[in-house]
């Protein structure tokens, strides 16, 4: 757990995936079309990828990944991320990491 929390306060815009999955790739692209540069963490290229998993769903994740971060809190998967951006929510929670 001590891992994710590090990784995840990294940078304003953290995002957890891993590379065969298309939701972590929509959530990505839906960032950089915002203007963020997030930091994103592959975690299936991690030795640790079982661990990180397990952390982020004792976190509060319905599933590990993708799992958003926004100044090191989570904020949730592509559901929770997708309601904040047809509801206005997301970019007021972005604007202070534009790049």
């Amino acid at each position: 757990m001590d891992k994710v929390m590090r990784m995840s306060s990294e940078k304003g815009v953290v995002i957890f995936t891993k590379s065969s999955c298309c939701l972590s790739y929509a959530v990505q692209v839906l960032f950089k079309d915002l203007g963020v540069s997030p930091k994103i963490h592959e975690i299936d290229k991690d030795p640790e990828c079982r661990e990180i998993e397990k952390a982020l769903m004792r976190l509060g994740c319905s599933k590990p990944v993708p799992a958003v971060f926004i100044g090191g809190k989570l904020v949730g998967s592509t559901n929770e991320v997708m309601s904040m951006h047809l509801s206005s929510s997301l970019v007021p929670l972005v604007k202070p990491y534009l790049c």
